[in-house]
Parts: C-alpha cells; structure tokens; sequence
C-alpha cells in the first residue's frame, strides 16, 4: 500500500512539477551512480526530459502531418547536408537529444528491436561531438559526448518509475487521445511521462 501511495505521489508530482521532479531525480541518479558532470549538464538533462514530456516535441510529422518517430540515420543525413550553420547546429543537436531520451528513457524496449541501444548511444555520441566545434556550451557538450553511455544509465533509472517503456505505444497511444480526447489515454500518457497539448483540436466533429 505504501508502495503504491508513493508510486501516486511521483506521477503526480512529475505533472504538477516536472522541472522540479526531474532535477530531483536526475540529481539522485547521478550521485547514486558517482558519475562526474557539471552543474550545467545537469541541467541540460533536466531541460531534455522537462522538453520531450511534450509528445509534439517528441515525434516529427511526415508529408501528410501523422506523427512518427524519427530515423536516426535520416535526421544525421539531414544535419551533415545542411547548408546553413543554424540548421546544421540544431539538426545536431535534435539528433543527440533523440538518441539520449530514447537510449535512456526506452532502454527496455530496445532490447527487443534490430536496432539496439549501442546505435542510439553511437549517434548521440556522435551528434553532440560534432556541436563542440560550434562554440556554444562547449563544455557541456563535450561531456554528453564523452559520458553519453553513462547518462544512458542516469536517464533509466529517472524512467523506472514510468508506466510505458515502448515509444510506439506512447505514440499510439498520443494517437488515440488526438482524435478521441480519451480520459484514460491522457491519464496513461501522463503516467508516461508525456503532457498531451490540449491546444489541439479532437478530429470528432
């Protein structure tokens, strides 16, 4: 019972709270696993979890507008052909913080696919190496490069207490609230960690 009243006091804190809950958690996880990044880096972390609980932020549109989950490879093909440096630097830095939040954050799920969390860890490495020479945050971005497998680990242990490990489901999931507005679909997607945007209009007229 009292498991169970915890387990409530955390979702709810991570909706009514999410910065604070985050920081909380991601300062715990990464003193529990004695791994040494800057205040700023922290807070990075912080920041990406707070950013993709937003599913918009989460998933890109295709040509017909229906939400998917990115191709890693693709999103690396569009930042190296970018021919403005804005473009490119954000291209980057989409593609680290992808492969960080699902390497992380859906590290089970990932185990049962053909592409496994190496490749996500191989991008987001990559990804964030190639903002260092960008001139901006530097520091941090060099230590999400150089300890991205250890953050892997720091982004886990804050998704322990999520109810949906598996992005397709949260983006089915995400699906069935947009066109239905289902009270149980939210309260799932909120277990999952992920705010549904009421800005948008149900599809049932």
């Amino acid at each position: 019972m009292k498991k169970k009243a915890a387990t409530a006091q955390s979702n709810l804190e991570l909706i009514v709270k999410p910065v604070d809950y985050f920081k909380e958690k991601v300062s715990e996880a990464i003193r529990r696993q004695k791994i040494n990044v800057t205040l700023d880096t922290e807070i990075y972390i912080v920041d990406l979890l707070n950013r993709f609980m937003v599913a918009d932020n989460l998933f890109a549109k295709d040509e017909n507008g229906e939400k998917q989950i990115e191709a890693l490879a693709l999103m690396l093909n569009e930042a190296l052909t970018a021919q403005d440096k804005k473009t490119k630097f954000n291209g980057f830095r989409r593609l680290g913080d992808i492969s960080l939040y699902v390497a992380g954050y859906f590290s089970d799920s990932l185990t049962r696919k053909v592409v496994d969390v190496d490749y996500y860890i191989d991008m987001g490495r990559g990804a964030y190496k190639n903002l260092i020479p960008f001139g901006v945050m530097n520091e941090v971005y060099q230590e999400l490069s150089q300890r991205f497998h250890k953050l892997v680990d720091v982004l886990a242990e804050v998704s322990d207490a999520s109810a949906t490990k598996d992005p397709k489901s949260i983006l089915r999931m995400y699906d069935l609230w947009l066109k239905t507005k289902s009270a149980r679909a939210e309260e799932n997607l909120k277990k999952a960690g992920i705010i549904p945007n009421k800005n948008l209009k149900t599809k049932i007229q």
